[in-house]
Formats: structure tokens, C-alpha cells, sequence
């Protein structure tokens, strides 16, 4: 009885040390893709954050006229332009009460 829990716990041991390798293995190869996934996320996000900054400089002009026109006329209608700043305030609180 003796040699036989010895034989199975040899047995044991030689499993737990296959495993062992095996997840060192794994996690190994699960680094490589990892880094790779990482890479390739890293890359895409770069490539989009081009794109917008290449839009937004070719749009830019546009807003900034869009905005002195928008400064004029606040100045030329100050309380049309208090009471549309009122209005936007009083909707991002409502959203912000709504949200909780």
C-alpha cells in the first residue's frame, strides 16, 4: 500500500510540473499577443487621432468665423444672448437631475 501512494504521488508530482510548464507556456504566449494586440491598438488609435486633427485644422477657419459672427451678434442682442445662455444652463441641469 505504501509503494502504491508513493507511485501516485510521484505520479502527482510529474502532473503538477507538466501543468506547471504548460502555463508557463501559456502565459507566455498569451505576452506575445498581448503586446501584439496592444500594438496594433496603439497604431490604430494614432492613425485616427491624425485624421481628426487633420479635420478639425481644415475646419477650423470655418468655426472661428461662425464664432465672431455668433460674438456679434451676442453683442448687438445681449438679452436674446443672456436668456439663450439661461435656457442651455437650465437643460444641462435638467439632464444632470434626470441622470442621478
Amino acid at each position: 500500500m505504501a509503494t502504491f501512494s508513493n507511485l501516485s504521488d510521484l505520479d502527482l508530482d510529474k502532473q503538477v510540473a507538466a501543468l506547471s510548464r504548460q502555463l508557463n507556456d501559456l502565459t507566455k504566449i498569451l505576452a506575445k499577443r498581448g503586446d501584439a494586440y496592444y500594438e496594433d491598438g496603439r497604431d490604430a488609435a494614432s492613425d485616427y487621432y491624425s485624421h481628426l486633427a487633420d479635420r478639425l485644422n481644415e475646419a477650423l477657419p470655418a468655426i472661428r468665423r461662425r464664432g465672431r459672427a455668433l460674438e456679434r451678434t451676442a453683442r448687438d442682442h445681449p438679452a436674446t444672448a443672456a436668456a439663450v445662455g439661461l435656457v442651455v444652463v437650465g437643460l444641462l441641469a435638467g439632464l444632470l437631475i434626470s441622470r442621478r
